[in-house]
């Protein structure tokens, strides 16, 4: 199955991603992709979209990680609700002591 996802391209402490269209077998530091439909520099927070290469990708049924879900939220290139999509919190279970 094909996924839209962030492909991470920066050096130490520079991080740069690339938004790109890869089969979902493929590692995420594989260098493997089929596309690339975007960027994304989380220090400046900039994010680049190609919007009609992406809207060819829907088309032909794509998925897409949580992350690119809601950046094409906010570009408006899908509707939808944004997702959640850090991990749930849970409990630190401490010990006893007896």
């Amino acid at each position: 199955m094909l996924m839209m996802r962030l492909q991470r391209i920066g050096r130490t402490n520079e991080p740069h991603f690339r938004v790109v269209i890869t089969d979902k077998r493929n590692g995420v530091k594989s260098g493997k992709f089929i596309d690339i439909v975007g960027s994304y520099n989380p220090k400046s927070g900039l994010v680049t979209l190609k919007a009609e290469a992406i809207k060819e990708w829907i088309a032909k049924g794509i998925k897409f990680s949580p992350t690119v879900h809601n950046f094409l939220v906010d570009h408006k290139i899908i509707e939808g609700k944004k997702i959640f999509s850090l991990p749930k919190r849970t409990n630190v279970k401490r010990k006893v002591a007896k």
